[in-house]
């Protein structure tokens, strides 16, 4: 280890001699701090707290992204059904064979329900049109946990 500053002046012995001390000037290098390195306690709950925030964002995000997906997932097979389902109501010719109803559909899609309402549409004055034409409504709702519901509206005229 290298000796600095007055240590060094003894140890070489000019004291001794009588001589004068020479100048002599200190490097900054020499000098070490004494702090030990690493993170203080501040520095460390500053960085958990950004880290925790961004963890709620990314997990509400990843949740939100979810749950999107059910939804969309549902408004799309909720809509097919719907359409095979009013297809079948056009099927039919005689409006004394179309009436209110409800059921699943199939085993396909044992999770799915539909309930049909028929009702008269009345005009006033033209009482021989409100006989023929019927409001047909067909809610599709997904059974498991009743979140989701979608309602269709069809108009029939039957000649």
């Amino acid at each position: 280890m290298r000796e600095t500053g007055i240590e060094e002046l003894r140890n070489s012995g000019i004291e001794e001699l009588g001589g004068a001390l020479p100048d002599f000037k200190f490097q900054i290098s020499d000098f070490r701090f004494l702090v030990p390195p690493g993170f203080t306690l501040l520095e460390v709950m500053i960085a958990l707290a950004v880290i925790s925030i961004a963890l709620v964002a990314l997990l509400g995000s990843q949740s939100q992204g979810l749950s999107l997906g059910n939804e969309s997932r549902f408004n799309t097979t909720a809509s097919l059904l719907a359409q095979a389902k009013m297809a079948e109501i056009e099927a039919i010719r005689d409006q004394r064979d179309l009436a209110s109803d409800s059921g699943y559909f199939g085993e396909e899609f044992p999770d799915y329900a539909w309930q049909l309402s028929v009702h008269d549409v009345s005009f006033d004055g033209a009482p021989t049109v409100s006989d023929r034409l019927k409001c047909i409504d067909l809610d599709v709702s997904y059974v498991p946990n009743g979140r989701y519901r979608c309602q269709f509206r069809l108009y029939r005229f039957f000649p």
